[in-house]
């Protein structure tokens, strides 16, 4: 997972076309440690499909301000600058929970991106 550590590279890769999930959290977060051993198999698993960042709310706190996460670890999908989903709450994520969360996002994503252009009658 590529780690952001500016709110211009933050910024720089929410500009992607494809789908972004931006993963909010920090060194001293149990919650976050919680899901550290399966993250880097379900960012495998999804590897084709979408790209995580990883956003330390320390490290890059005013990023975390502006998108309002207001506990971690927080998901927040994006492409093309706009946020499409969120998954951002105070409470202990599971896998099964991300899971959803990025068919979710996976959802909105091919919503927006795979409608066929309207043609001119």
């Amino acid at each position: 997972m590529k780690k952001v550590t500016s709110p211009g590279e933050f910024q720089v890769s929410i500009q992607s076309s494809s789908l972004v999930i931006a993963v909010f959290k920090a060194d001293w977060c149990g919650d976050c440690k919680f899901i550290d051993p399966f993250m880097p198999e379900v960012e495998e698993k999804y590897a084709d499909r979408l790209t995580f960042i990883e956003v330390d709310v320390d490290q890059v706190g005013e990023v975390s301000q502006e998108q309002n996460i207001l506990g971690i670890p927080s998901f927040v999908a994006y492409t093309d600058g706009r946020e499409l989903v969120r998954f951002v709450n105070k409470l202990r994520k599971s896998r099964e929970e991300i899971e959803q969360f990025i068919g979710r996002a996976l959802d909105v994503y091919h919503t927006l991106h795979d409608t066929p252009e309207r043609r001119d009658l």
